[in-house]
């Protein structure tokens, strides 16, 4: 733990991501395990689900009524939607398996994810010529992450309703959640609730406190 300085950013990126990680097992990354113990009481509840390890920045965890909620997708679009849980899993899906990379310094490997790649949504909602970022914004207040719309087309980018074979817990962002493997957790929005397509960056909470807008894995910063 020498090398571990506690500070702005450590603090910054241990409590920030909404972030998983596993306690056990051969998908963690050995330089995790320790960092749950740098976490401040009072910031958010440490909690251990099914061996992954979640951090929230406004506790407890928000939870959905599939009969009520709704996907919003609105802004600089022609045709604004709002999808209920079951028009959503009625979109085509698809799978994938990918890595799981937190800013602070871990991987969770061979995620198997099942979800909807957000052109068909554009292919619904018809964005116009000056939609020129999406923010996803989560039923956790106030967290919202954004992306540029050509990353929003990334391969492996999905709104993802299903991990390991199983429904998206409440844990981990159900009932959908944003998944891009090329940037880092924090990126990950958990809990969508709402997408707006907007002509200006509208940097997102953990931008805001410090982190890259662009959080490519590798080449942003963080631990």
């Amino acid at each position: 733990m020498s090398d571990i300085r506690l500070g702005r950013r450590t603090f910054l990126s241990v409590v920030g991501l909404g972030a998983v990680g596993l306690l056990a097992g051969g998908r963690l990354s050995g330089a995790a395990a320790p960092l749950g113990r740098l976490v401040p009481d009072g910031v958010g509840n440490l909690v251990s689900a099914g061996g992954w390890r979640i951090y929230a920045i406004s506790p407890p965890w928000p939870s959905f009524d599939p009969a009520s909620w709704r996907l919003e997708v609105t802004g600089e679009v022609e045709q604004p939607v709002k999808l209920t849980y079951d028009e959503l899993l009625a979109l085509p899906t698809q799978r994938q398996t990918s890595d799981f990379h937190c800013v602070t310094g871990w991987t969770v490997g061979d995620v198997r994810w099942e979800g909807v790649r957000l052109a068909e949504l554009w292919d619904r909602v018809q964005p116009k010529p000056t939609a020129r970022y999406a923010n996803f914004v989560s039923m956790e207040h106030p967290y919202v992450d954004t992306l540029t719309m050509e990353q929003t087309t990334l391969g492996g980018v999905m709104l993802g309703h299903r991990m390991d074979g199983k429904p998206l817990s409440r844990a981990h962002g159900a009932p959908v959640r944003l998944v891009i493997p090329e940037m880092y957790g924090y990126k990950n929005v958990k809990w969508l609730t709402r997408i707006e397509l907007t002509r200006e960056l509208r940097p997102g909470y953990w931008e805001l406190n410090g982190y890259d807008v662009d959080a490519w894995v590798g080449r942003s910063n963080g631990y």
